[in-house]
């Protein structure tokens, strides 16, 4: 007869290999390509009260679809997997992932970073999409434009303004691009306080934790064989390139069956790595406000522009203002603002991804628009779309259409005293 304490030993062991880890996320594959995700346009085309007139709008976009940033993670796969190949440890599925990562250097071969087809169709779609809620802010209206120096940016703005004119060739419309935006689309590049936040790393102990607790590495072994030499290479760090170079192949527009590679555990574990490093570099943290912090410069322009046309009553001859930067201009901003969804706050980084997740904040051609409407009787309301839906920005309110007073007073409180113009 099996003793008391041994079968309470067995129905431990059982319970817990049942249990199951509540900070584990099970999303998609399509949402496990994370901020590389192409962008989906809504479904739902949002009116406002006939009682309003728009008329003005402040836009930030992020670049579109592109083919991957660099080679650098592509090269580092495909070395693996010819090494892998040469010691006769590569796998059937590793000698598949080896064809699919030579055709991904040879489509991008000349075009690393740059804007693709698919990117081009996003900015063009969403161009297309504001004219038609707008059309009066683009009848013999002037727009202005301004891009980080970045090629895929530049070229996101001017596929941006490009539909626009084709819609309407009569809009007076100026593009500016250049380092001299930095302070706007780049601040990442320039403030000092960010670049010792990432070089001092208070970031890097709570991100290499849950690197070291979650990275699998059995997808990795599953192309490069078990007995695979890895020599002073980590095989974890070569599990989160393979994650990076095939979470990026719907960017470029490249079929590839991500469950052939991974499980959905370990495509939710990876993508939660990559999640969480840009929560801590790029958002408000209970370590530092400082990466949401620089994004104030552009908040205070956002302000002041629309000041500006408050002021005179409406009556402005640039009706728009579009800016295009990058995923690390969005994802500062909308910490900075305290958007839902966008600006979490925990001592326990496990349960970011549950609250925080790339994918949402900051798909490719991820957006924000603050558009400034006028009733009749001279007032004026601003409604914050993102991603092209109208969202309660108030706390503790559901009010789509606030008055300019309070959602200025609202906005003007994001931002730190130092960094306030007015």
């Amino acid at each position: 007869m099996r003793s008391l304490f041994s079968i309470s030993l067995s129905l431990l062991i059982a319970i817990t290999s049942f249990a199951t880890d509540p900070t584990a996320t099970k999303y998609s594959s399509a949402d496990c390509q994370g901020s590389l995700k192409p962008y989906t346009a809504p479904t739902k085309e949002y009116t406002y009260p006939d009682s309003l007139a728009p008329v003005f709008i402040n836009h930030v976009g992020r670049h579109g679809s592109r083919f991957p940033a660099s080679a650098t993670h592509c090269k580092a796969i495909l070395d693996a997997l010819e090494n892998a190949k040469t010691q006769g440890t590569i796998t059937a599925r590793g000698k598949e992932l080896l064809t699919l990562v030579e055709s991904v250097m040879e489509k991008a071969n000349g075009q690393w970073g740059a804007l693709d087809d698919l990117g081009v169709a996003e900015q063009r779609g969403i161009a297309a999409r504001m004219y038609s809620r707008y059309p009066s802010l683009f009848k013999e209206k002037k727009v202005e434009a301004i891009s980080s120096y970045s090629p895929r940016c530049v070229m996101s703005m001017y596929s941006f303004t490009h539909q626009l004119t084709r819609m309407n060739n009569s809009i007076e419309l100026t593009t500016t691009s250049g380092r001299g935006k930095s302070s706007l689309m780049r601040p990442f590049d320039v403030e000092m306080s960010y670049k010792d936040f990432i070089e001092l790393g208070a970031w890097k102990e709570p991100y290499q934790q849950h690197f070291d607790k979650v990275v699998p590495t059995s997808a990795i072994e599953r192309v490069l064989g078990k007995d695979y030499n890895y020599g002073e290479i980590n095989p974890k760090d070569l599990a989160i390139v393979e994650y990076y170079v095939i979470a990026g192949m719907s960017a470029m527009e490249m079929e590839c069956d991500a469950s052939k590679y991974f499980t959905t555990e370990e495509y939710n574990a990876l993508w939660s790595c990559f999640n969480l490093r840009q929560y801590l570099q790029r958002t408000a943290t209970t370590l530092s406000s400082v990466p949401a912090d620089i994004a104030s410069p552009l908040l205070c322009d956002i302000i002041e522009s629309t000041d500006l046309v408050v002021e005179r009553g409406g009556n402005t001859s640039v009706s728009a203002k579009l800016r295009f930067g990058h995923a690390e201009t969005l994802m500062p901003l909308l910490s900075l603002m305290r958007l839902k969804g966008c600006n979490y706050k925990t001592n326990y980084f496990d349960t970011v991804a549950k609250n925080w997740q790339d994918f949402n904040v900051v798909p490719m051609s991820a957006n924000i628009q603050f558009v400034l409407f006028k009733t009749k009787g001279g007032n004026f309301y601003l409604r914050i779309d993102r991603n092209e839906e109208p969202i309660a920005f108030i706390p503790n309110s559901t009010d789509i259409y606030v008055p300019w007073e309070k959602a200025r007073q609202y906005l003007s409180n994001c931002v730190p005293l130092y960094y306030q113009t007015w």
